[in-house]
């Protein structure tokens, strides 16, 4: 099973860092980023909209990060990452569409604009981050972690983006709960770092 990656993307991280926790092995190919491999053959074969990650597993070939991460739990973990009923599974998805929406367009965005200079409003990435931060902070006030009680790939998705989010110049100082939720993450076993985690 092989995961098309880059080393610096919090998308592609939530994947690594989630095989590392469920002890799934991966191959791991570093794509030239940079040279613009993600838009060009074979990997744009692979994935039209040309972006990473991109998982391919036999003739399963994903892309998008966060499916990738129901597709690897729902394959290789049993319930222990994502559960199959129907509202524990809802629970879980919630968190999911939570990090591709509010976090991608928040702290991730905010990131992209100082750490690589994208040109996106950077007003409006604070804004849309000093609007989820507060709401992930009082959830994480009264739960450990996002959804069931337990570590599951909610907590994959969502801690790149607000782990990295001080690199877009959003500070978590204001946010104990996220902080300390962070640190229970970091202590999972088989916990995988980043540069800048």
């Amino acid at each position: 099973m092989k995961l098309y990656d880059l080393e610096l993307s919090g998308n592609c991280y939530k994947v690594r860092l989630f095989a590392a926790l469920a002890r799934i092995p991966l191959e791991i190919e570093a794509v030239d980023f940079l040279g613009g491999a993600h838009k060009k053959p074979p990997l744009i074969g692979l994935n039209p909209w040309g972006e990473i990650p991109i998982l391919v597993d036999g003739a399963v070939v994903l892309r998008d990060s966060q499916a990738i991460l129901v597709y690897l739990a729902a394959k290789y973990t049993g319930e222990t990452w994502l559960p199959r009923d129907a509202a524990g599974m809802a629970e879980v998805m919630q968190w999911l569409s939570t990090t591709a929406n509010e976090v991608q367009n928040g702290p991730a965005s905010a990131r992209l604009v100082d750490k690589f200079g994208y040109a996106i409003d950077k007003a409006d990435t604070l804004r849309r981050s000093a609007r989820i931060l507060p709401l992930i902070e009082a959830h994480l006030a009264d739960h450990q972690w996002l959804a069931l009680e337990r570590p599951t790939i909610a907590d994959c998705a969502v801690f790149p983006y607000v782990a990295l989010a001080p690199e877009g110049g959003v500070s978590l100082s204001d946010y104990p709960h996220i902080r300390r939720w962070m640190s229970r993450v970091k202590a999972v076993p088989n916990f995988l770092s980043m540069p800048g985690v």
